[in-house]
């Protein structure tokens, strides 16, 4: 038998079930796998990675030899799976043509994912204000990392029903589920690498951000630097000494002038030359 239900419609099945099995189910509290005796319990948060916009739903499933029987939180997951293929000669195909409908569209939109990463890597974070940048990296990070929870379910799934402990699928079926988990590791591969490069732009941004902070300081710095002798020329012939021969010369306020200007040609020159420039 093969079923289809919310998780709020789980005693519609009551009778080809274990109540205690149904009243487990019914807690929420299963793993991603559990293999017991003549059954197997699976549950995942299912993302749908096309629309990155949308939350997790829970959707949980139970398998035996004759039954098959799947359980939607949310009326969105229950309507993906009406549109999934539900017909096939036995169960486990059932469940096999569910997973590959579920990971068909995955690789393209990973490669999506990654371009426009890529894409904002080569020039358009660049021209955006720090916060929108910093809050387009955070927003990557937070997809990448929904992304490697669902595909570390999935991938713990498929591994199980793979050695299929319990023997109730066929050889054929554990290879199919086989391929399905190496199809997910390499989605999850694909998405630590890309996580790896998120927090390497960020990195990469925040050292400029910083080499840049570090260029106005040292412009302040010699801005300061050249001013300061000129500050102390000021302060010392504004105390007015009457006794400094410079008050009464008639050159001596050009000779101030001048001096200053020599004190600052120095200055930029030493500059210049140790680099600052």
């Amino acid at each position: 038998m093969r079923k289809l239900l919310p998780l709020d419609r789980m005693d519609e099945v009551r009778d080809q079930m274990d109540e205690k099995v149904l009243d487990y189910l019914q807690q929420g509290k299963t793993e991603a796998f559990e293999g017991f005796a003549d059954f197997y319990l699976l549950a995942f948060d299912w993302y749908d990675v096309s629309s990155p916009e949308t939350g997790t739903e829970k959707i949980l499933i139970y398998l035996d030899k004759e039954d098959l029987f799947f359980f939607c939180e949310d009326s969105r997951s229950l309507t993906r799976l009406q549109t999934e293929t539900m017909e096939g000669p036995d169960n486990e195909s059932v469940l096999y043509q569910f997973f590959t409908g579920l990971l068909k569209s995955d690789t393209e939109e990973l490669d999506a994912f990654e371009a426009a990463v890529t894409e904002d890597e080569d020039g358009a974070v660049l021209h955006t204000k720090r916060r929108d940048y910093m809050a387009r990296i955070t927003e990557y990070r937070k997809e990448l990392l929904r992304r490697k929870r669902y595909y570390e379910q999935l991938s713990a799934i498929f591994e199980n029903l793979a050695a299929d402990d319990e023997n109730l699928l066929s050889r054929g079926a554990r290879r199919h589920f086989s391929n399905l988990q190496n199809r997910t590791r390499r989605f999850l591969s694909n998405v630590l690498s890309l996580r790896d490069y998120v927090t390497q732009m960020r990195e990469a941004y925040q050292a400029q951000l910083d080499l840049q902070q570090n260029e106005l300081m040292r412009l302040f710095t010699v801005i300061t630097a050249l001013f300061l002798p000129l500050s102390l020329l000021a302060g010392w012939y504004g105390m007015n000494f009457q006794g400094m021969p410079e008050l009464g010369w008639k050159y001596g306020y050009p000779a101030v002038i001048a001096l200053s200007a020599v004190i600052c040609g120095c200055l930029i020159l030493w500059f210049k030359k140790k680099g600052w420039f």
